[in-house]
């Protein structure tokens, strides 16, 4: 009775889209908070209550009205279901083997409103709450926006068909895939990246909702509530430990100039869900000697592609991610093959004002193969952007961008690599937000400005095929 007493404090109104049925399963999102209706705790177990949350594109926020009236869910296996045949305002809303009885009978309204047949009330976020986790009761209808549920299709999800299953099913698998926004593998369900707060400087590792799914943003809030966090290190997925360290941590010896990135400067929407960049300023920059651990090194093939943004970025050096000297000093030629994004272009070759994506192959960024006019060169002033790069080691390279909300890519280099490129000498670590020669006590500082939401480096050199695909999938993911 406590329970229910608690429940009566209430205030209403989801918004629904039209009157007809949902012809496939759909997120039911509320029209007061932008969460959406969800099976609390992503269980199907009978009995389980309805509440509203972070909408993330799983079965238990997908819903279907069935020709039967019924509100289905958990992939068409439960019904939502007014508790014990309540009718009563304050009933909880549960889900329930589907059983063909009254209580179970549910009409979307042309308001936007869903009311269940057999009391006529309204589901009802309760307390007019728009927090996660707030229960989802019956409530004499009135209108109000927490009574009112718009339909929204989910974007396709992730499981079995991320980046790096692409690359790996083109015979160009992942030896390093970072993010923090999600999985990259269908079947990951381990740490994306990490937090330590100001306030007593403890850390949290910050995962996957689901497997194969999008960042956990609500762990991180409430780890960072209060205080101020910043992101330590972003895990590599592919199993070889190449996690990147911010460059002053203790993991990255010998390093002065850099710190870590602030968590919190930039959220974003990825698979209608809440998540955070790693948004890089000056003086940010990550790094792994990764040569030991399957990075290609000398004239090996590898390619490489991001998920940055063209909104943020600035011509200081460098805005670089990929394979880099293991001394963190500008060894030679072809010491480097990373991808570089900024609105520098020291050799000409670009158009426009910028962002540009480039090679850094070290002593030099490259819009196309020599130090001239790029004609297939284009800027990607964007929010969000799909930058990529391939180097068979010896003699050809290619670059390619494109608009990471929608859309192919658009090829802007495919050719000869630069004078004195021949053979490539790469030396297998891994750089992400600074040039090859940063942070060390006497050398470069980074002086350059982006945001990495994800990205991979592949042994190998991708096909065009390939490449579509992983754009494909990167489009799909809902970047907003």
């Amino acid at each position: 009775m406590a329970l229910l007493a608690m429940m009566l404090a209430t205030s209403q109104t989801w918004s629904a889209p039209a009157p007809a049925p949902a012809a496939t399963p759909a997120l039911l999102v509320s029209s007061a908070s932008g969460r959406c209706l969800d099976i609390k705790g992503n269980v199907d177990t009978p009995g389980t209550a309805l509440d509203i949350q972070d909408c993330d594109n799983q079965p238990n926020q997908a819903f279907e009205f069935t020709s039967a009236g019924e509100l289905r869910t958990m992939s068409g296996t439960r019904c939502v279901d007014a508790y014990g045949n309540g009718t009563a305002p304050g009933t909880p809303v549960i889900i329930w083997t589907c059983n063909g009885q009254s209580n179970q009978a549910w009409r979307q309204n042309a308001d936007g409103s869903v009311t269940g047949v057999q009391s006529g009330l309204c589901l009802d976020v309760n307390g007019a709450g728009t927090a996660n986790g707030t229960a989802v009761i019956l409530w004499t209808c009135n209108g109000q926006s927490n009574q009112k549920w718009t339909t929204s299709t989910p974007p396709p999800a992730p499981g079995g068909s991320g980046p790096c299953d692409i690359y790996s099913a083109g015979g160009t698998p992942c030896v390093a895939a970072h993010s923090t926004v999600r999985a990259l593998y269908g079947s990951y369900s381990g740490s994306l990246y990490q937090v330590r707060r100001a306030s007593d400087n403890a850390t949290r590792n910050i995962g996957v909702r689901v497997a194969g799914g999008f960042a956990d943003a609500a762990a991180q809030d409430s780890f960072c509530g209060g205080t101020s966090c910043v992101i330590t290190v972003v895990y590599d997925q592919s199993g070889r430990g190449n996690d990147l360290w911010y460059q002053g941590s203790a993991q990255v010896p010998g390093s002065s100039q850099s710190s870590a990135a602030k968590a919190t400067s930039e959220s974003l929407t990825a698979g209608g869900t809440k998540a955070y960049s790693l948004y890089i300023n000056p003086g940010n920059s990550y790094w792994r000697d990764g040569h030991l651990t399957g990075v290609p090194t000398g004239s090996a093939p590898e390619g490489a592609y991001m998920v940055t943004s063209g909104t943020h970025v600035n011509s200081g050096c460098c805005f670089d991610y990929g394979n880099s000297e293991t001394t963190r000093k500008a060894d030679a030629a072809g010491a480097m093959d990373a991808i570089n994004f900024g609105t520098e272009c020291w050799f000409g070759g670009c158009s426009g004002s910028g962002p540009w994506v480039q090679a850094d192959l070290e002593w030099g960024l490259y819009s196309g193969g020599s130090q001239s006019w790029n004609t297939g060169q284009r800027a990607f002033p964007v929010k969000f952007v799909t930058a990529m790069l391939k180097n068979n080691g010896t003699s050809r390279f290619a670059l390619k961008g494109g608009n990471a909300q929608s859309g192919s890519l658009t090829t802007l280099w495919d050719g000869a690599l630069p004078g004195g490129y021949s053979p490539m000498k790469k030396q297998g670590a891994i750089v992400l937000g600074s040039g090859g020669d940063c942070c060390k006590p006497g050398g470069g500082a980074n002086l350059s400005a982006g945001t990495f939401y994800e990205g991979a480096i592949v042994a190998g050199y991708p096909s065009d095929a390939t490449d579509n695909a992983v754009q494909a999938n990167v489009t799909a993911a809902g970047y907003r």
